[in-house]
């Protein structure tokens, strides 16, 4: 069904999983819930659940990186 939402398909604005977070920076699912217990990963809370925004990712990401001179 079309225009439901329910398509899988990847939209810039949908919200990730802890999972799909760990696959895109290549690290264990384990770190991402780690890093997002501790305020260090931007996220949103629904609940119980933590979902987040692969932009505030990116933008997260740029203010992290060294040109290797630290």
């Amino acid at each position: 069904m079309q225009g439901d939402g329910t398509s899988g398909a990847s939209t810039p604005d949908r919200l990730l999983t802890a999972v799909e977070v760990a696959t895109l920076l290549s690290v264990p699912e384990s770190w991402v819930q780690e890093q997002t217990r501790l305020g260090q990963l931007p996220h949103v809370a629904l609940g119980r659940y933590r979902r987040y925004r692969r932009a505030a990712l990116v933008e997260w990401l740029l203010h992290r990186e060294t040109n290797g001179n630290s």
